[in-house]
């Protein structure tokens, strides 16, 4: 097990809120210090998530996207400024986290995410949260999390709907991964992109913070894990909704064969 580090005077004044929290405490907040966490994509979803996992002491983030800052991006993805268009989206980001708490490590990947790097850079972090936007690097992700046995929290969102859990398949029968659920990919017309069908900016807000909630859930090994749940978000409706999801016997991924 991973020694835990002392938190100086400073820490415990910044960390206080969560100090004071019972299922938290001194502790649990050394643990997340000592948490390591990679964020996939700095857009819409990975924008709030990287914030409030900052903020919340994780000791070092990992995000990597390949893309850089766009106008059209600033009106969700809130941890870049109008200066940062331009700007590559991990890079932009780096200098935001640094910004709301110097003591967290970022390591910025300004590269896609492919066969070929997934599992050296996942393999490096605990957890993963996935923020990505297209279904080849959603099922990259979920595979190389299965083989690599890291926890991943997964979201999605499409004009005013959004869609969270979280997948730990290795644990056994009550742990499906996202291939379970999805699998194969829909089409493009099933599904078309935030550019085509576009997306309400707020929902990235809600989605986002709820991954960085679940993953510090997930470190800290309180509440009721999503694993084996997919919540699902109507911001029209300003409703939720929680379906279970079951092991496949035939899952390309984690399946019997």
């Amino acid at each position: 097990m991973t020694e835990l580090p002392d938190m100086s005077e400073a820490q415990i004044r910044r960390y206080a809120r969560h100090i004071v929290l019972p299922e938290i405490g001194g502790v649990g907040q050394s643990r997340l210090i000592a948490a390591r966490v990679l964020v996939v994509g700095a857009g819409g979803l990975g924008a709030p998530a990287l914030q409030y996992l900052a903020a919340a002491g994780i000791g070092t983030l990992g995000v990597i996207d390949d893309d850089t800052v766009d106008l059209s991006n600033l009106q969700r993805q809130i941890i870049h400024r109008t200066a940062d268009i331009g700007v590559s989206k991990a890079e932009s980001a780096r200098r935001a986290l640094g910004e709301i708490n110097p003591e967290v490590a970022v390591q910025a990947y300004k590269e896609r995410l492919t066969e070929a790097n997934a599992e050296q850079i996942v393999a490096d972090y605990e957890l993963v949260a996935d923020g990505s936007d297209n279904f080849a690097t959603r099922y990259l992700l979920n595979d190389t999390c299965y083989r690599l046995r890291k926890p991943l929290v997964s979201a999605a969102i499409l004009r005013f709907d959004g869609q969270i859990s979280t997948y730990k398949a290795w644990h056994g029968a009550g742990h499906p991964c996202l291939r379970c659920i999805f699998p194969a990919a829909p089409s493009e017309e099933a599904v078309p992109s935030c550019a085509q069908a576009g997306v309400l900016g707020a929902l990235a807000g809600t989605l986002g913070a709820l991954q960085a909630t679940e993953v510090v859930k997930e470190i800290l090994g309180i509440g009721r894990s999503l694993s084996g749940r997919l919540l699902t978000y109507d911001a029209l409706e300003a409703s939720f909704e929680e379906m279970a999801i079951t092991k496949r016997a035939d899952c390309p991924t984690c399946g019997k064969s």
